[in-house]
């Protein structure tokens, strides 16, 4: 299967193409709505992902994570966030 380039721009070269992990289960969770537990943050998102969640890691979690056709061409890792908003408890006086 080959994508077209024109819609997954990314910041490899063309001749290689988008990356991706092949799911061995991915038919079989678009069918039963399973989540796949994955750590490839790097994995370009596909056309037929579409439909199917995904559990991406941050590196201390997994995030759920539905795949809409607006998510096609980003990567996983763009949707499972590393790092916590930080805000100043107010102190006690």
């Amino acid at each position: 299967m080959r994508p077209s380039l024109s819609l997954l721009k990314s910041g490899r070269s063309a001749w290689k193409g988008p990356y991706f992990v092949a799911f061995p289960n991915l038919k079989e969770a678009a069918a039963s709505h399973v989540a796949i537990k994955t750590q490839a943050r790097s994995c370009t998102i596909l056309p037929n992902f579409v439909g199917i969640r995904f559990l991406v890691h941050n590196g201390k979690n997994y995030i759920p994570v539905m795949i809409t056709p607006e998510m096609v061409g980003h990567k996983l890792g763009e949707f499972a966030h590393t790092k916590q908003a930080f805000s100043y408890k107010a102190s006690k006086r």
